[in-house]
């Protein structure tokens, strides 16, 4: 059978993969049943979920004729790398890493550096609106994560707080 798009085949792989990667994952919780959850049946449930969904797309992509076969590209590694990097930038800032004496900088700038970080990846850089977006996405993560979900991590940088 031929590949009549790349893209969707590649993609409903890695759906594949990610699921089974989960589901596997979860069998070492205990699963429990449909009445009593374990800590394992939701990603378990999850995993399978996103095989299925991958084995659909990977059908889908054998079966319909697309025009050019969708051929995929080269990778982006200028995007791929500020991603990546706003995320480790976010979770560094977030927590800190005290083996290396890095402090806990806490929510506020590590929500501003993974929204600086990651607009770098796109092809215009725009302050006054990343600032904004910056702004907003602080609020809302600080009314939904400490207020209403009561959720215990830093906030402020630890210098400040003490």
């Amino acid at each position: 059978m031929k590949i009549k798009s790349q893209k969707d085949f590649f993609s409903g792989l890695m759906f594949l993969v990610m699921g089974g990667a989960f589901a596997w994952g979860a069998t070492s919780y205990n699963v429990g049943e449909g009445a009593r959850m374990g800590p394992g049946y939701f990603p378990l449930m999850l995993g399978l979920l996103l095989g299925v969904l991958g084995l659909a797309i990977i059908f889908q992509a054998m079966v319909v004729e697309t025009e050019d076969g969708e051929k995929i590209g080269s990778i982006a590694w200028k995007p791929l790398g500020f991603i990546i990097g706003a995320n480790v930038a976010f979770g560094i800032l977030l927590g800190g890493i005290p083996k290396f004496g890095i402090p806990a900088m806490g929510l506020i700038a590590a929500i501003y550096a993974l929204v600086f970080i990651s607009s770098l990846a796109g092809d215009n850089f725009r302050p006054k609106e990343v600032t904004v977006l910056a702004t907003i996405l602080a609020i809302f993560s600080y009314i939904a994560f400490v207020w209403l979900l009561k959720l215990q991590f830093p906030v402020w940088p630890s210098f400040i707080t003490g």
